[in-house]
């Protein structure tokens, strides 16, 4: 990796879309609506990470657990930290996938799609297996896509500042 990409990396943006993930989901009982008119469950589960400071100065605290409350996330984020790091749990139409996302460049790492039928039988298509799999990875991404342009869309309005006064309210009801 290029020393100087790394330095020029800001992870602000995704730092504040995955703290927004994590109160917006709470907030609207977990679910959210698609572009398509379908709608996906979302949890912030079992692992976040919260950082606040730059280079040196960076301080991260991680909280996990199943069934995590992430009380000390909440008062890291009320001091001023925003999540970098947090597995994420969408469910649609009764399939589940898993993924821990990054805020600083939006990886994801150890996605986990629905499980898909492991049997075949004579006359299948050799590649079903594989292209089922690809669609259920592209669903999860379509899902983290969708949510991202709607961060985007209150992000750049006029209607940041009212949710703002909500993300304050929300972590005040929280600790």
């Amino acid at each position: 990796m290029d020393i100087n990409m790394a330095e020029a990396k800001n992870p602000v943006l995704g730092q504040d879309f995955l703290t927004w993930l994590w109160f917006k989901s709470e907030k609207s009982g977990w679910l959210f609506k698609l572009p398509d008119g379908s709608e996906v469950n979302v949890y912030l589960e079992q692992k976040i990470s919260v950082r606040g400071g730059t280079g040196e100065e960076a301080e991260t605290a991680t909280v996990s657990g199943p069934h995590a409350q992430f009380a000390e996330a909440r008062l890291g984020v009320k001091s001023g930290k925003r999540v970098d790091r947090a597995l994420i749990r969408f469910e649609q139409d009764g399939e589940t996938w898993t993924v821990v996302a990054k805020a600083d460049d939006f990886t994801f790492n150890a996605l986990r799609p629905p499980k898909t039928e492991t049997r075949s039988e004579e006359g299948d298509d050799p590649d079903a297996k594989v292209l089922e799999k690809m669609y259920l990875i592209e669903k999860c991404a379509g899902f983290f896509d969708a949510l991202y342009i709607q961060f985007l869309n209150v992000r750049l309005s006029q209607g940041w500042t009212g949710e703002l006064s909500d993300f304050a309210e929300w972590l005040r009801e929280g600790v």
